[in-house]
């Protein structure tokens, strides 16, 4: 990567590419992309290959016919709004956002510069887009998960732990306040299955929340940039339990967790580039349709399902898009 293309800020520091400082000096058209997670986690570099993919295969080439910085916050609230101030400045000709931390300091920074969302959560309940189909203003994108697929996360718990009494969705309120609609939204009368929230903060809160599940309990890592970032403590604490885990997210499953059940949030970005595209060629963000995903993906590690005791049916590995054995 030549480093006249991007500018990164990771946790506090920010790094300054010559290119960046010397306003004016082309005409080419600019992207920011800005992502509130790490740049060294193995999820955000499967997101920028499959975005430059993206971009590749539509005949934009960085460097070349279009300038894209890549700016890198962590989930930091100071290190965002840095990051979303300094891209301001810059006055890109469209911004691309991942996560809701994101979307939250970005959406009010401007009403004028274009922004492409990309796997954030519930668009229209938190207000960036007017409704999917029209979303006016400033904003479109491309969204993640919708409420029912808690339901479904529970589900799949429950099919692979016959005596699971109660799932619990873990998730940080501050990066992620979706979930609390989420929840009471949710109701599952004729369950037997029990669903309830552990709301964490911190490594503590995270360690607490599972040495705290009863025995027949299941856990639902849910997607939220938090849990991402510390997933490595959710998934060895689970572990020492004997707790199995269900999780949005395919690299959990390489990690150690038992299930993922979600879109493939590579392709999401891939497929970001082409509203990218369509901007930079002149349409207005208002008038592109805010999209949902539509496949997911269930993986199943059969190594972790051995590890916790759990005999898991044949009928339901075949439904499986891929097993880990």
């Amino acid at each position: 990567m030549k480093r006249r293309e991007f500018i990164v800020v990771l946790g506090s520091a920010v790094a300054w590419p010559l290119a960046a400082r010397a306003q004016g000096s082309h005409k080419m058209q600019r992207v920011s992309v800005l992502i509130g997670l790490d740049e060294n986690d193995p999820f955000v570099k499967a997101r920028v290959k499959a975005f430059r993919l993206g971009m590749r295969d539509l005949g934009w080439i960085e460097g070349r016919n279009v300038d894209v910085d890549y700016w890198f916050t962590g989930t930091d609230p100071k290190s965002i709004t840095q990051a979303v101030a300094e891209v301001i400045k810059l006055a890109p000709d469209v911004i691309v956002a991942n996560t809701t931390p994101v979307m939250l300091a970005l959406r009010p920074a401007t009403s004028t510069i274009p922004i492409v969302f990309t796997v954030v959560n519930d668009p229209v309940g938190q207000g960036y887009v007017a409704n999917l189909a029209r979303p006016g203003g400033n904003i479109t994108g491309f969204s993640f998960i919708e409420p029912e697929i808690v339901g479904k996360w529970v589900s799949l718990l429950g099919d692979v732990k016959p005596d699971l009494s109660q799932a619990v969705l873990m998730f940080n309120p501050n990066t992620t306040p979706y979930y609390e609609r989420y929840l009471k939204s949710l109701s599952r009368p004729q369950s037997s299955i029990q669903l309830s929230a552990a709301r964490v903060g911190n490594t503590t809160d995270i360690e607490r929340a599972i040495d705290d599940l009863p025995p027949r309990a299941g856990l639902i890592a849910a997607a939220d940039p938090y849990i991402i970032q510390n997933r490595g403590t959710i998934l060895r604490k689970a572990a020492e339990h004997q707790v199995p885990v269900i999780a949005p997210y395919r690299q959990f499953v390489d990690e150690g967790c038992l299930m993922s059940y979600g879109p493939d949030t590579s392709e999401i970005f891939r497929r970001s580039a082409s509203y990218v595209d369509h901007i930079l060629k002149g349409e207005k963000p208002g008038n592109l349709p805010a999209q949902s995903p539509d496949k997911f993906e269930l993986v199943v590690n059969l190594r972790t399902a051995k590890t916790l005791g759990l005999s898991v049916r044949e009928s339901f590995l075949l439904l499986a898009d891929e097993v880990i054995e």
